[in-house]
């Protein structure tokens, strides 16, 4: 089910505003309360993004305990991110594009190779792109904390077969989702660099980011 719903925030009020290059890279905090918009600028770019516990990073967001306590396996306006211990991260307090993936994973050198084709192993991938702003924060943080991950904008329907199929996105330009957080949370992104796939008509472009500060109810 797809829940649509427009924010009432307005970005002239927000504490930060971020663009961010098709393809790269973007690690931020945003503080328990915040709300933290994701603008897709020029329509169905997939922003894989990571979340964790910013005071204990092995506390991360769980796609299992996500969907089983939600019901269904695309994310929109109402729904709660649930980390690996069973708490709320975050919330999805407006959508304007009404589908979000949480089964497609992240492109990677192996993905790539066995979706695509053997030379494409060494083409930049969301995962690079984690490992990246991991290594470049020095936080102690590595390989070996990354999990499944959320697509922003991303269209994944799953097949009467049980496969997965990587459609064309529902998203258009100046499409957003926006979250609330439910604690401090670290949020990993990649602005997907995947060439070979019609989930942004196979050409990556820039997203938006924007941070409000927690409202006094918060």
């Amino acid at each position: 089910m797809h829940t649509l719903r427009e924010s009432t925030l307005d970005p002239a009020a927000a504490l930060a505003i971020h663009d961010l290059p098709a393809g790269e890279p973007w690690l931020h905090e945003v503080k328990r309360g915040q709300t933290l918009r994701i603008v897709d600028l020029e329509g169905n770019q997939a922003v894989d993004t990571i979340f964790y516990n910013a005071a204990d990073t092995a506390e991360s967001y769980s796609v299992t305990d996500t969907l089983q306590r939600q019901g269904g396996i695309h994310l929109s306006a109402g729904s709660v991110l649930y980390s690996n211990r069973g708490r709320p991260m975050l919330a999805i307090v407006a959508d304007t594009c009404g589908r979000h993936d949480t089964l497609g994973g992240a492109c990677a050198a192996e993905s790539n190779t066995v979706r695509y084709a053997l030379q494409k192993k060494f083409m930049h991938s969301c995962r690079d792109n984690y490992l990246l702003a991991l290594a470049r924060a020095h936080i102690g943080m590595d390989k070996r904390d990354l999990v499944p991950n959320v697509n922003f904008f991303m269209n994944v329907p799953v097949t009467e077969g049980g496969g997965l199929s990587f459609e064309d996105g529902l998203s258009a330009p100046g499409k957003y989702v926006e979250l609330r957080a439910e604690m401090d949370v670290l949020v990993l992104v990649s602005n997907c660099p995947q060439l070979n796939n019609p989930c942004n008509a196979y050409n990556p472009t820039p997203v938006r980011f924007v941070i409000w500060g927690a409202s006094p109810s918060a």
